[in-house]
């Protein structure tokens, strides 16, 4: 499960020193709590499952790779080589990352799967993305693919 694989990488991060992936664990497991506390308004009180860590850790090398591009632009060099070192410590703990020819692959699956023939039916074939490849695709990328399959 991912909750163990966190807590034995924060536990090797702290005995090898390593400052870059020990606060990376630590932002992830904090992040992870927060999504617990909130899930358990909403009746859900062994924690969220290993599908929406993925979907957390996906928002998580998102918002680093925004601020890359935000850093590069004001000549932050140093800044965006530190987001960099996050995403590769997130990306140790994610599924590999489908390629564009898996990814289309997928979405003809989903679109067979939920019977979608035109684009007004988008929101099913994403829909079915999400829920079965969570943490494998950049799903802005699979929903402009989608379209360009259901256009």
């Amino acid at each position: 499960m991912l909750r163990e694989k966190l807590t034995a990488a924060m536990k090797e991060a702290m005995k090898s020193k390593d400052q870059t992936a020990l606060s990376t664990v630590r932002l992830i497991l904090a992040a992870l709590k927060d999504r617990d506390i909130a899930a358990r308004s909403k009746g859900v009180h062994g924690g969220i499952p290993d599908e929406e860590v993925l979907s957390l850790l996906g928002n998580m090398v998102k918002q680093r790779r925004d601020s890359i591009a935000l850093y590069e632009q004001g000549n932050r060099p140093e800044l965006a080589q530190k987001e960099k070192d996050e995403i590769a410590v997130i990306e140790t703990f994610m599924p590999r990352q489908l390629d564009e020819a898996a990814m289309k692959e997928a979405i003809q699956k989903a679109a067979a799967a939920t019977n979608a023939k035109t684009i007004k039916e988008l929101g099913a074939v994403m829909a079915w993305l999400k829920q079965n490849y969570a943490g494998q695709m950049d799903f802005a990328k699979a929903a402009s693919l989608a379209k360009q399959s259901l256009g």
